[in-house]
């Protein structure tokens, strides 16, 4: 084992990640006074009692986010206008001034008692730019007022899964623009909420580098330390409301985050997983005009399986109406998703399948790779960086897709993979890959066969696998 891939594999998850990567899947929810005015950044001065949403229903939206098998919510407690979706005992601004359950309501309240409810985790995205605030770019006394609302959140609306941060930061009525206290925002979070994942503009989680849904074709884990800097990922954050930042992709000197050669030279590595975060419909906010502009489920299946299926966390927007409700169109599209994942990943053929792996470390054999979990795994043994594990079916089976996890507990290990197919005598190569880390799903154009092989060509140290589903 060279020096280089010993660093590598010492880089693993904490208990945070690991659990926030097996959520995979989970919405978005941008709500404020935007859907009223039909912004998607406001300025601050609008009028509370603008927002008046008469049919919210949380439990609607907690529906819709499980019908597409999401499990988890994320609230725009507060956006860039500084408009609190809670009443804040630390400004006026918020539903306590309008007419939303006359002045009584309190969406996150609803909100984190529906996803309580309904079996999904409740989160956070509290924007540290308040273009309403009179203190804000005053130094220390906004960063007070932030944390006592940062503090509100986190200690009164039960268990938070995540601290979602953007970076926009803009200028304030003295005309200067606030420095975050990062430090001290994390040390909040942490202490409040120590199972909360801090994501984007902090050090659990990392933004993909768009709004678009784009991904890399290999997604690391383990990255340099610098890219977690947060006044760097603020300077590429969105820095107006831009409609054609929202749909740029990610650009070509940012394809490599995590290769051998890319990390050879780094004195620091962080274990800093990717999350992938659009909006099922071209803007973040509500906008009656693109109600016929609902992503198809292609698109979203497209997105999908780069995003779960390729080492990464998706985070899908889903913004409800003036009403309060999320739409009728947004609502089919998210049962036909999910009606679809669920059809496609019922069976595992492999439960049917005959196992042979060309090694194994004792104690890790081949058979693990059926249960999903990390409790067992399969290890080749310490110094085989490439294997191949063949499963055999009595009859041909039809093949669409692959799913294979990495035991990320003992790092990101393997490089490069193949998939073969056995065809007239001879094995036939289907697809080639790189990167695998929590889970890779390789979508196969319907092959059909009674012999697949799986072959790890590369990997850092001695490759393993939690977990291989086959599915038709």
């Amino acid at each position: 084992m060279n020096t280089l891939d010993q660093r590598l594999i010492q880089v693993i998850p904490n208990p945070r990640q690991l659990a926030f990567q097996q959520l995979e899947f989970y919405a978005f929810i941008h709500f404020t006074v935007n859907t009223f005015t039909g912004k998607e950044w406001g300025d601050g001065t609008e009028n509370p009692a603008v927002f008046a949403p008469e049919e919210l229903d949380a439990r609607q939206w907690v529906t819709a986010v499980k019908s597409a098998g999401m499990q988890g919510l994320i609230l725009t407690c507060k956006h860039h206008d500084g408009f609190c979706l809670w009443p804040s005992r630390h400004t006026s601004h918020s539903v306590a001034s309008s007419p939303f359950r006359n002045g009584k309501g309190n969406v996150v309240r609803e909100v984190s008692d529906a996803c309580r409810d309904g079996g999904i985790r409740f989160g956070v995205y509290l924007s540290p730019w308040d273009r309403n605030s009179p203190v804000y770019g005053q130094g220390k006394p906004y960063d007070d007022y932030f944390v006592a609302q940062l503090t509100e959140l986190l200690t009164e609306y039960g268990d938070i899964f995540s601290v979602w941060f953007d970076g926009a930061c803009g200028e304030g009525p003295n005309g200067k623009k606030q420095v975050y206290d990062w430090d001290r925002y994390y040390e909040t979070i942490r202490r409040l909420q120590p199972e909360a994942c801090i994501n984007v503009c902090g050090p659990d989680i990392r933004w993909c580098g768009n709004e678009a849904g784009d991904t890399r074709p290999a997604e690391w884990s383990v990255v340099p330390a610098r890219t977690r800097d947060t006044e760097r990922i603020a300077q590429n954050s969105q820095q107006q409301d831009d409609e054609a930042f929202r749909q740029r992709t990610i650009r070509a000197w940012d394809q490599d985050l995590g290769s051998r050669d890319l990390l050879r030279d780094e004195s620091e590595l962080v274990w800093y997983p990717a999350e992938v975060n659009t909006s099922i419909r071209p803007g973040w906010f509500y906008h009656p005009e693109e109600d016929g502009q609902v992503k198809s489920l292609e698109s979203l299946l497209h997105v999908y399986f780069n995003s779960v299926g390729g080492n990464a966390t998706f985070l899908l927007n889903l913004p409800p109406t003036k009403a309060g409700l999320v739409h009728a169109n947004d609502c089919a599209r998210l049962r036909e998703l999910g009606a679809f994942l669920e059809e496609a990943f019922r069976t595992n053929l492999l439960d049917s399948a005959r196992l042979q792996a060309d090694t194994a470390l004792p104690g890790h054999d081949v058979e693990s790779i059926r249960r999903d979990g990390y409790g067992e795994w399969f290890q080749a043994k310490d110094g085989e960086n490439a294997i191949a594990i063949e499963m055999l079916w009595e009859v041909p089976q039809q093949i669409r897709y692959v799913a294979m996890k990495e035991n990320i507990r003992l790092s990101q290990r393997i490089e490069a993979f193949v998939i073969e197919s056995w065809d007239d005598g001879a094995w036939l190569t289907v697809h080639a890959g790189t990167a695998v880390g929590y889970k890779r799903i390789v979508r196969l154009q319907n092959i059909v066969t009674n012999r697949l092989r799986l072959r790890i060509t590369d990997s850092r140290v001695a490759p393993t696998l939690s977990f291989v589903g086959v599915y038709g």
